[in-house]
């Protein structure tokens, strides 16, 4: 019986801190590593298609093509679809 009411007191502490915490503000860093995790998610495609484009011009030099400008393209959509995403989980 003890055991439950220990589980019912800290199920009741936890809710009671996770209330506490949607309602106060975000501080100064809070709002820092929520910008650059937005900005990592935006980044990261769209070098990695710069990286991904050059690497495909490389091998096909032969046929004239320009991957790079498509792939970027391509990593700000995919960067645009990651924020997205994350903020709809968020809200």
């Amino acid at each position: 019986m003890a055991q439950n009411e220990e589980f019912k007191q800290s199920v009741q502490r936890d809710s009671e801190r996770q209330k506490k915490g949607e309602q106060q503000r975000a501080g100064f860093f809070g709002l820092l590593l929520y910008g650059g995790t937005l900005g990592l998610l935006m980044i990261i495609p769209i070098v990695g298609g710069a990286y991904l484009g050059s690497w495909l011009d490389s091998l096909s030099e032969s046929f004239g093509t320009r991957w790079t400008v498509s792939c970027i393209i391509l990593g700000v959509a995919a960067g645009i679809w990651n924020i997205v995403w994350y903020l709809r989980g968020k809200l």
